[in-house]
């Protein structure tokens, strides 16, 4: 019994020293390890915490670019609408040029064309004045007639030898070629009735020596009223 005891008290002393022995050096290495998990822990959280450093100031960086590639854009699309209006513009203003032209085009045509008129009305007009004035002697004979050119190319016919109690009195009519290029008698003195209707008559039948013919004729008649 005493030996036992005396055992027992040893395998008691003998567990306390192993449990303090082996509780020690496994407290020892549990510290070593949360020491080491430590250092590396604060390594890398100083690795993670720079490199989220950089990626937010890459983050930055992106939404910087993309604010910039924004503006850039918006940009863009307001000069392409400044240029779409600007060939809008163009295009206008060159059909304005061309419609102008083309109406510079056709009223140069139509003063042309009137210009042809007016020569030919024109050139009419003086040949049918030198035929009247080929016509002066041979009125002048027959006729007692004078022929004289007045102003604005107008002609004044004077017959004279009308009225046998005064055969020096002149007898007036004033001729013109208008416009249209017909005869146009604008004045008569002294007054006939008739003048109208030999006017139209000339121009119907462009019968000049009866339309001087009528007009003496007419005369005549009035100097015996």
């Amino acid at each position: 019994e005493d030996e036992i005891i005396l055992f027992e008290r040893e395998m008691k002393e003998f567990w306390t020293k192993l449990k303090s022995v082996y509780g020690t050096e496994q407290n020892n290495q549990t510290l070593a390890l949360r020491d080491s998990c430590k250092e590396s822990i604060k390594a890398l959280s100083e690795k993670w915490s720079k490199k989220l450093k950089e990626g937010d100031l890459m983050i930055d960086k992106i939404e910087e670019y993309s604010n910039e590639i924004l503006q850039q854009s918006q940009r863009i699309s307001e000069n392409q609408e400044h240029l779409t209006e600007i060939k809008s513009n163009l295009n206008h203003e060159e059909q304005q040029k061309k419609d102008l032209t083309d109406s510079i085009q056709e009223l140069k045509e139509e003063l042309m064309k009137k210009k042809e008129i007016i020569a030919s009305k024109n050139k009419a007009a003086k040949e049918r004045v030198e035929r009247l004035c080929k016509s002066k002697a041979l009125f002048e004979e027959r006729l007692g007639l004078e022929i004289r050119r007045i102003h604005n190319e107008q002609l004044q016919f004077i017959f004279r030898h009308i009225d046998h109690k005064d055969p020096d009195k002149p007898y007036v009519f004033t001729l013109s070629i208008n416009e249209q290029g017909d005869y146009e008698v604008t004045s008569c003195t002294p007054p006939l009735d008739c003048i109208e209707e030999f006017q139209l008559k000339v121009r119907e039948t462009n019968n000049f020596s009866a339309f001087i013919g009528n007009i003496r004729k007419a005369f005549t008649a009035l100097s015996y009223k």
